[in-house]
């Protein structure tokens, strides 16, 4: 049997996210990606790679270096932004599926041209709690999903319950990406391709499905499903 090999970006959880993935079969492999051993080249054994949560985007990245301040300054990395950057380049230069999750949704925002906004309690005066909970645990929030979004059909739903744990988001949505899904006060929570069905699979999400308590959920099973499903492919 041959290992479909999917790559995942290196941060704090990393050990969470690659059991979620290596938890789809047998036949999954995992190969991390990480900017403090700068192996991009790996990434050309894999057939998709997964961006993980985890620091905040340095605004520089989106022209806005004065928006720093709302960032939490001991957990922003300008070497991981730069090395996951290289890595969507090279994504995007061999078709290799995609899964943005959380971080990874907001840094490939900016790759594509797009902004994001630094803190949202202060840009927003949210009405939902996106950060964690006070007992450090996961907020849960609904997400409705664009009706006929691509990501809506994968899901097979427009509306279900999620968790939330970000305090930025994405703001302006960078070139040829289109919002597919929302919380209920407004907040982006999902991106995806225009024409996607065209095109390789990317599919960005805010949640963290990799941690969610209902991993049947089709916000969770689906999303992964599709996924793995696109990497095979590649094999």
């Amino acid at each position: 049997m041959k290992k479909i090999i999917i790559g995942v970006t290196d941060c704090s959880k990393y050990e969470n996210y690659a059991r979620w993935i290596q938890s789809h079969g047998p036949d999954i492999q995992t190969i991390k990606l990480s900017e403090k051993i700068q192996n991009l080249s790996d990434a050309s054994q894999c057939h998709g790679i997964l961006f993980t949560g985890g620091e905040d985007v340095h605004p520089r990245f989106y022209n806005k270096p004065e928006f720093f301040e709302y960032c939490h300054e001991d957990d922003v990395s300008e070497q991981r932004d730069e090395f996951e950057m290289k890595l969507m380049e090279y994504t995007e230069g061999n078709s290799i599926p995609v899964l943005g999750i959380c971080r990874g949704l907001q840094i490939y925002n900016v790759f594509r041209g797009g902004t994001l906004i630094p803190d949202i309690p202060t840009w927003e005066k949210s009405k939902t709690n996106h950060a964690k909970a006070k007992d450090g645990s996961d907020s849960n929030h609904i997400v409705i999903l664009k009706y006929n979004s691509w990501l809506s059909g994968i899901v097979g739903e427009l509306k279900g319950e999620t968790n939330s744990n970000h305090h930025q988001s994405a703001d302006a949505v960078g070139k040829g990406l289109v919002i597919s899904g929302l919380s209920d006060d407004g907040i982006v929570e999902a991106i995806d391709q225009l024409n996607a069905a065209e095109k390789s699979f990317l599919c960005l999400v805010q949640w963290h499905p990799e941690r969610m308590k209902d991993q049947n959920s089709p916000f969770v099973k689906n999303i992964r499903e599709a996924f793995i499903t696109a990497a095979q492919k590649l094999v």
